[in-house]
């Protein structure tokens, strides 16, 4: 669907416009090209293959008999939560405001592309190199893995390597979001900081602050019994409904929970994140495994739409 380019006036602003496919498509394979041709998407690619093979090594020898696949990608998901929001927020930083800081921006938008055109082709076009880089080493280290686990489970590995894609694409589109709302790389790389510093030490002090204040009595938690090692009914408590779903709107926290839904493919077991006898009544639509995969595409969708609307009114 073609549309007419909102053109910059004085101040700065765009006349809104919708979204030309062709147009994205274009800015898209630019910038993977671009990329394609730096060292950055080969150096990616051997990581990926060097952690997979590393790791399943590794683990294999630490575990020689008893490694399965949904067990490899469990423990592996755990690293892969760390790694690969920082590859993200890494390749997304200058992915607008270098070239607005640069001025090159105003090259690219007196071209027949639309703001909402080059910040969609932008995203597109770093996740590509992500994605592909990830497809790349995951299946070269996929013959290290499937020597290393005791049986090895191809739909399930599969799986996994598709919801770690889905998962750099939330990354992705905070990053590429983030970097169009901003002037310089500068201040792009303190807002990429400050994305790595909310998940992954203010999030999770979260929770433990909240488990503190329940455990002091400032916030009411919920009475269960369980069963401990010595078979035994022991009364436990655990923090409200409403305290688990702030925990679980960390797209970290929803990808690692995605492993569970990885069972169904293979011949191996795991059992679910959270404690069945702390919800007698069964687990709440948010704890539940699809609701995991609702979270990363609010991670996806939701800051790309705010970047959208900003980015077709800032003064460039």
């Amino acid at each position: 669907m073609s549309t007419e380019t909102g053109a910059s006036d004085s101040t700065g602003g765009s006349a809104s416009s919708s979204v030309n496919l062709e147009s994205v498509r274009a800015v898209a394979k630019k910038d993977f090209q671009d990329s394609i041709r730096s060292w950055l998407f080969w150096g990616l690619s051997v990581f990926f293959f060097t952690l997979m093979a590393a790791l399943a090594g590794f683990l294999s020898w630490a575990n020689p008999d008893d490694l399965t696949t949904i067990g490899f990608i469990s423990l592996v998901s755990q690293v892969c939560k760390l790694v690969i929001p920082l590859i993200a927020l890494m390749l997304g930083w200058k992915s607008i405001a270098g070239e607005r800081e640069t001025g090159s921006i105003k090259v690219l938008l007196s071209l027949p592309h639309s703001r909402r055109d080059v910040l969609i082709g932008k995203l597109l076009g770093r996740t590509a190199v992500l994605t592909l880089s990830l497809i790349i080493g995951f299946l070269i280290g996929m013959v290290a893995v499937a020597v290393a686990v005791s049986e090895f489970s191809f739909p399930a590995y599969i799986a996994f390597l598709a919801m770690t894609i889905v998962y750099g694409l939330a990354y992705m589109s905070i990053a590429v979001s983030l970097s169009s709302l901003t002037r310089s790389t500068t201040m792009a790389g303190a807002a990429m900081f400050g994305v790595f510093v909310l998940f992954y030490i203010v999030w999770n002090s979260i929770q433990s602050a909240l488990g503190l204040l329940m455990n002091r009595g400032y916030i009411e938690g919920v009475d269960y019994t369980a069963t401990n090692f010595a078979g035994q009914q022991v009364e436990r408590t655990r923090l409200p409904d409403w305290a688990q779903f702030i925990n679980m709107v960390d797209p970290g926290n929803a990808y690692q929970n995605t492993i569970t839904l990885f069972s169904s493919l293979s011949s191996d077991s795991i059992g679910t994140t959270f404690n069945e006898a702390a919800f007698p009544n069964g687990f709440p639509f948010f704890l539940q495994d699809w609701f995991s995969g609702i979270i990363l595409l609010f991670w996806i969708v939701v800051p790309l739409a705010v970047a959208v609307y900003r980015f077709d009114r800032v003064d460039i």
